[in-house]
């Protein structure tokens, strides 16, 4: 099944969890056993990507050893051409639609698309808009950030992927963020847009889990929270936050 229909099928039912693995951050055999714990914790899916630090070969190492060590999709979460990973199960392909440099708008997608056919990738189109604080990706991705009491442009972000096409929109406060995406952004975003809505950054408590959910989230993104070793009972009690929780009408 592709990954796209298996999203799809699955949030029909309930919303999702993923977890985000940074190549950069960790050794192949700590990759492994995050998949592993992740895994066993409920998580739906392994995304592996980064904002800096990103190589063929770690890149290529981290999802070889996470599918040795778990049976989870893989899907790459690109930070720029310069590395595709060759055995990822699907690839967002994702445009930052508040960048200020076109390179991330489209500039690393011309360059990379032709690998991505030829290595037969699945692709996943989604919008990418970075949150305040925005944290390192925000800074190297050039991101002219949405505020956080800006819900207004947020929402005409996230109408802006819809009627691209794009089949996703994430909101992205960044990678160790103080504090997740704001649920007020999030529940407007929700009664603007059809389609999924992902959010990722600050996610550290089940509680900034359920008030994402409630507020209209459909996946659920941690990464920071497996970086700092002892993860696995909090992980769990996200996942399992993600999965009780139901979107507010």
């Amino acid at each position: 099944m592709k990954i796209w229909n298996l999203i799809e099928e699955t949030l029909q039912s309930r919303k999702m969890h993923m977890t985000l693995i940074d190549p950069a951050k960790q050794n192949l055999d700590a990759a492994g056993e995050i998949s592993k714990a992740a895994e066993a914790a409920g998580t739906d899916a392994v995304m592996v990507g980064g904002s800096t630090g990103i190589t063929q070969d770690n890149l290529d190492g981290t999802v070889d050893e996470i599918k040795r060590r778990s049976s989870l999709p893989v899907i790459y979460f690109p930070s720029g051409a310069n590395a595709i990973a060759r055995n990822c199960d699907a690839i967002y392909f994702m445009s930052m639609l508040n960048s200020r440099n076109v390179r991330n708008l489209t500039g690393e997608h011309w360059r990379g698309a032709p690998v991505i056919r030829q290595l037969g990738l699945e692709t996943i189109s989604m919008g990418y808009v970075v949150i305040e604080p925005g944290m390192k990706v925000g800074e190297v991705g050039e991101a002219d950030v949405v505020l956080r009491d800006d819900t207004a442009r947020a929402v005409g972000y996230a109408l802006t992927a819809q009627y691209f096409g794009m089949a996703m929109v994430y909101l992205e406060a960044g990678s160790g963020a103080p504090s997740p995406v704001p649920s007020d952004m999030v529940r407007e975003v929700r009664r603007s847009v059809r389609i999924p809505i992902v959010v990722g950054g600050g996610i550290a408590r089940p509680d900034d889990a359920r008030s994402l959910i409630a507020a209209g989230a459909d996946i659920i993104v941690t990464g920071t929270l497996v970086e700092n070793g002892d993860f696995e009972r909090p992980l769990k009690e996200i996942v399992g936050a993600v999965r009780d929780s139901r979107t507010a009408p």
